[in-house]
């Protein structure tokens, strides 16, 4: 008089279910996260690092400036290559006009060579 249980997988599982696909969406979704955050970290490193080089080359520029009107002495171009450097940063060119001093500094990242020029020295009459 006992009712007999039967499993519905008796004869294993059933074919052309969706079984385990949720498993298969996870991998890809976390697959598709991970990819996205690879193309992105070095854009936004790429970005930092060229706020990085304008602010270094504006400190290099205004140096170079404060040695040309005398503030500080020494050589405009020696000083703002040490800016330069202490910005980590490499001084690429200087040029001294009178009172006007222009620097281009670069420095590398991730094998692409980012470069700021800027120019520095009292306003125009």
């Amino acid at each position: 008089m006992g009712r007999r249980l039967v499993s519905h997988y008796a004869a294993g599982p059933p074919v052309g279910r969706d079984a385990g696909s949720g498993t298969v969406l996870a991998v890809a979704m976390v697959a598709g996260i991970a990819a996205v955050a690879g193309l992105c970290i070095p854009l936004y490193m790429g970005l930092a690092v060229r706020q990085s080089v304008a602010a270094a080359a504006d400190a290099a520029a205004l140096a170079g400036a404060d040695v040309v009107v005398g503030i500080v002495p020494g050589y405009p171009c020696d000083a703002a290559r040490a800016v330069a450097a202490a910005n980590g940063s490499a001084l690429g060119s200087c040029e001294v006009d009178g009172l006007v001093v222009t620097v281009s500094v670069s420095r590398s990242i991730l094998g692409i060579l980012v470069t700021s020029r800027a120019t520095a020295g009292p306003p125009p009459a």
